[in-house]
């Protein structure tokens, strides 16, 4: 008796497993009929199938299931079924999470909607998938132009003002503060000049996520990437101890610029007094 068990068991497994394949085949014969038809829309659902009961198929299928997205993203564009493209290439990266040009056709139909910033992190995630990878780079370098304002180029490359940020925060560090948030920290040039002085904890949030991907990078190639938590938020999200442990001891920002109400600094730097930065005794 349990010699048959075993083999009803082994059978219905593979009366189970021919029948995938039989509808794994059929998918495939139907999605290549619907390309020939430009029925773009149901060969992708075919190939959705397809890959979801057959994920070794994966490579086989790839680039005929890219360029099927990538036509029916097209027609859902033009017809303004915005949610369903975003749906359709949420889908796909969940089966490719690390495919590169997914990632960039996904950026360039955000950046044409403008949705920039979130478009420059798809631009920058296909990048670091591959380096090579040229459209992508152009794509990362274009919408970082709208994104990142002409006036940082200048702060950056002013030495004297530099220069006296880093004195200033040489100073405070030295004095005692040696847990540090940066507010806005756009490259993270102040959050690196604290950790430089000697800050035990230095903590900085971006609100955009291009300059956020900026400051990773740029906090990396600094090798500081381990001695420098950054945050995608906004300080007025930041949540102790939830985002950061404890209140800081000093608070340093370069957002006053033209846009002081504009950007909200002043509710940041109270809410950072009130909630982040620790009070004199």
């Amino acid at each position: 008796m349990p010699n048959s068990n075993a083999k009803l068991h082994s059978n219905r497994r593979g009366g189970r497993e021919a029948s995938r394949r039989e509808l794994v085949s059929r998918s495939l014969q139907s999605a290549q009929h619907c390309l020939e038809n430009q029925d773009f829309g149901t060969a992708y659902a075919h190939y959705l199938l397809v890959l979801n009961l057959a994920p070794e198929l994966k490579t086989t299928v790839k680039e005929t299931f890219q360029f099927t997205l990538f036509k029916w993203a097209e027609e859902l564009d033009s017809l303004a079924r915005i949610q369903d493209l975003f749906n359709c290439y949420e889908q796909a990266l969940e089966l490719y999470p690390n495919d590169e040009v997914i990632c960039n056709s996904m950026g360039e139909h955000l950046f044409r909607m403008g949705f920039r910033d979130e478009a420059a992190g798809y631009f920058h995630k296909a990048v670091k998938l591959n380096p090579d990878f040229a459209d992508a780079k152009e794509n990362f370098y274009r919408v970082a132009n709208w994104l990142v304002e002409r006036w940082h180029f200048i702060m950056l490359n002013d030495a004297k003002r530099n220069l006296t940020y880093l004195r200033a925060i040489e100073n405070a560090v030295h004095s005692g503060s040696k847990s540090v948030l940066d507010i806005g920290t756009g490259t993270g040039i102040l959050s690196m000049f604290a950790k430089k002085a000697g800050a035990s904890f230095v903590y900085a949030c971006e609100l955009s996520k291009t300059m956020y991907e900026l400051a990773r990078d740029v906090v990396a190639a600094n090798n500081m990437e381990r001695d420098i938590k950054l945050l995608h938020l906004k300080s007025l999200d930041i949540d102790i101890p939830k985002h950061i442990p404890e209140r800081v001891s000093l608070v340093v920002t370069e957002t006053v610029d033209a846009g002081l109400f504009g950007e909200g600094i002043v509710e940041s730097l109270i809410h950072a007094w009130e909630h982040l930065l620790l009070q004199p005794k």
